[in-house]
């Protein structure tokens, strides 16, 4: 049998090894037919504590750890670690916010481009 694996946020790292992970799942109402959102929160191992609040994370089922945690951290939805240092380094190659802030603030005729 196949071990279930679950996408989820990290919401709790306060406790050592251990992450709180809250998976959401999208469920049509059978009545009214509406999708709901319905979220339970997992406890899950994290043997190195690398991942923090906000963290989207895969977790896997295993044998039980303890009384309430029985779930293990595989890693990040798409390595979290590595989606941290990307974002920075997007952010430096972004243009500052400030010139185009400035160029906009510009009468039309003092622009360089109009002719």
């Amino acid at each position: 049998m196949s071990k279930r694996v679950l996408q989820g946020i990290v919401v709790s790292d306060a406790c050592h090894k251990t992450v709180i992970v809250r998976v959401e799942r999208r469920v049509m109402h059978p009545v009214y037919k509406k999708f709901i959102t319905h979220s339970k929160k997992y406890a899950a191992h994290d043997e190195h504590n690398r991942f923090h609040a906000g963290d989207a994370v895969q977790i896997e089922e295993s044998r039980p750890i303890s009384k309430r945690k029985h779930w293990v951290v595989l890693g990040g939805a798409g390595d979290a670690a590595a989606g941290h240092l990307a974002a920075d380094a997007a952010a430096e190659r972004a243009p500052p916010v400030s010139s185009t802030v400035d160029r906009a603030a510009e009468p039309f005729e003092n622009r360089g481009d109009a002719e």
